[in-house]
C-alpha cells in the first residue's frame, strides 16, 4: 500500500499542548463515543487523562490543515511505555488489570501499547497504516522484542461477546512463557463455548479492528478478560512477539528501517 498524504505528520508529543490535544482526541473517542469515564477525566476541558500520561511517549498523527490552537490538530494517537521506563516507575498501566509476572520473568525488551484511537473522520483511510509504520520504526529503533497492551470490546456483558472471547481463548491463547492472567477480582473466563461451536468468521467480525490487526501480525492473548465497568469495556491483553510476527510484515518493517538508516 502506497500512501501520499503530505498533510500528515507523525511524531512524538513535544510539549503540553500536544499532550492536551491527544487527551482531547481520547475524550472524543473513549468518553463521548464509548461512554467511558475515569478518576482524572476532565469533563469541563474535555480531556481524557490518567496518572501515567506523563511517563509515556505519545505517538501522534497530526493533520497540519487543522487548528492547532484549538487542540484540533491531533487525529490519531498511540501511548507507548518502554519496559525500562516502567521498571523505573514501578508499574505498567496493565498491572492494574493483569498479572504481568510472565513478561517480567522473560527478561526481554518489552513495550506497552495503549490508548490507541483515531478521529472518527479519519477511520477507513490511511491513518492507522501511517501510525503502524511509525510504531514499527519506534520498535525497531529500540530493539523491542515483545509488544503488549489491552484491546477493548465496547460493553461489559460477556455473553454478548461469547463468540469473539471464545475464539480468542481456543485459537489465540498465548504460550505459557508469555501467558499473563487477568486479576481475580475482575477475571472473566473467555472459555464461554466449545471450540467446535465457535463461528470464527462471525467472531472476527465482532472484534475491534485494532484487535484483528494484532491477530494478523501473530498476536496472542492472555488468560481471561478483564471487565472494566468504569470505562464500559471488556479488555483482553494482547501480546506480540516480534520474532514470531508473520514474515511478510517483519520483512516490510525491516525494509522500511533499513531504507531510513
Amino acid at each position: 500500500m502506497t500512501v501520499h498524504a503530505p498533510q500528515f505528520q507523525l511524531r512524538l508529543a513535544q510539549d503540553d499542548h500536544d499532550m492536551r490535544a491527544a487527551q482531547r482526541l481520547r475524550y472524543a473517542v473513549f468518553i463521548d463515543e464509548l461512554g467511558g469515564d475515569g478518576a482524572l477525566v476532565d469533563h469541563h476541558a474535555r480531556l481524557e487523562r490518567d496518572e501515567l500520561d506523563d511517563h509515556f511517549d505519545h505517538l501522534l498523527l497530526v493533520d497540519t490543515r487543522r487548528d492547532s490552537e484549538a487542540l484540533d490538530h491531533v487525529v490519531g494517537v498511540y501511548r507507548l511505555l518502554p519496559g525500562d521506563r516502567a521498571a523505573a516507575l514501578g508499574r505498567f498501566y496493565c498491572d492494574g488489570e493483569y498479572d504481568l509476572t510472565p513478561l517480567r520473568a522473560s527478561g526481554r525488551r518489552v513495550l506497552e501499547l495503549g490508548r490507541s484511537c483515531v478521529h472518527r473522520d479519519y477511520r477507513g483511510g490511511p491513518a492507522m497504516f501511517l501510525i503502524w509504520n511509525a510504531l514499527a520504526d519506534y520498535v525497531l529503533d529500540r530493539g523491542i522484542e515483545v509488544l503488549f497492551g489491552v484491546a477493548s470490546f465496547h460493553g461489559t456483558d460477556p455473553q454478548a461477546l461469547r463468540q469473539p472471547l471464545a475464539c480468542l481463548h481456543h485459537f489465540h491463547l498465548a504460550p505459557p512463557p508469555l501467558r499473563v492472567r487477568a486479576h481475580p477480582a475482575h477475571f472473566q473466563s473467555m472459555d464461554l463455548m466449545p471450540a467446535e461451536a465457535v463461528d470464527r468468521r462471525a467472531a472476527l467480525a465482532q472484534m475491534p479492528a485494532l484487535l484483528r490487526a494484532y491477530l494478523r501480525l501473530g498476536g496472542v492473548v492472555g488468560e481471561g478478560a478483564f471487565i472494566d465497568r468504569p470505562f464500559n469495556t471488556t479488555d483482553v491483553c494482547v501480546l506480540m512477539d516480534t520474532a514470531r510476527m508473520s514474515e511478510i510484515h517483519r520483512s516490510h518493517y525491516l525494509r522500511r528501517h533499513e531504507a531510513a538508516g
